[in-house]
């Protein structure tokens, strides 16, 4: 199934032109029209990557695009900008916030799915993990779903073999308790017990991992982290 694409510009006629161009090419689009709508969709769909106009009323492109950066759910979402603005500043602000590319007005409907392409493909090289990984004493064959720690298989469940791969896949990034009972259950985490269904998890990756269980650390009051380095 091709990528989801949220849509968020003010003006209707180029989010038209954007969804039917997108639509053509098979992708899946969400629209919204001012910010607060488009930081609502971002956290309530996560679409693969975001076409964000600059000028937006309610709240400003670059405040949208800040606030989805710093939020675990949202902060590995690609952005595109798009704005009428061709100063250099402009750009550059929005690129040290995070955005992974930059398209002023006006554009073409090819140029913008080429972009799209671009950074789609730049997000899953960077992201994308080795078939065989070792760390310090621990091997990972994620194509054979093992693990081994100095050379003797460890018997890891589903759930504790996925939590392990998406703690290694932040490369070092912090992981709150939401953003893995989301991503790894995807549980709607209203109940409060749910929430120490990643903690009971931790505990029992970290005893299989035996002298590599050091390398899950707690953020006190918010999530994990996976320490890659050598030691």
């Amino acid at each position: 199934m091709k990528e989801k694409i949220l849509i968020v510009d003010d003006e209707k006629d180029i989010v038209k032109l954007l969804d039917y161009n997108l639509k053509k090419e098979g992708y899946r689009t969400l629209l919204a029209y001012d910010g607060e709508d488009a930081l609502d969709m971002a956290v309530r769909e996560r679409p693969d990557i975001i076409l964000l106009d600059l000028m937006l009323p309610e709240i400003d492109g670059l405040e949208v695009c800040r606030q989805l950066k710093k939020e675990d759910k949202t902060s590995r979402i690609p952005i595109i900008m798009l704005t009428a603005k061709s100063k250099e500043a402009d750009k550059i602000v929005g690129l040290e916030l995070g955005a992974d590319d930059y398209v002023t007005k006006p554009f073409s409907p090819r140029e913008i799915i080429a972009r799209i392409k671009a950074v789609l493909r730049r997000v899953k090289d960077k992201e994308k993990l080795p078939e065989i990984l070792n760390i310090g004493n621990i091997s990972i064959d994620f194509s054979r779903i093992a693990v081994s720690i100095n050379n003797k298989p460890v018997e890891l469940t589903s759930k504790e073999f996925e939590l392990l791969k998406t703690l290694i896949g932040a490369k070092g990034r912090v992981l709150s308790r939401d953003f893995l009972l989301d991503t790894i259950w995807g549980y709607d985490h209203a109940i409060e017990i749910q929430t120490r269904t990643v903690d009971v998890h931790i505990r029992t990756l970290r005893k299989k991992l035996k002298s590599e269980a050091k390398r899950i650390t707690t953020v006190k009051n918010y999530g994990y982290r996976f320490e890659m380095g050598e030691e």
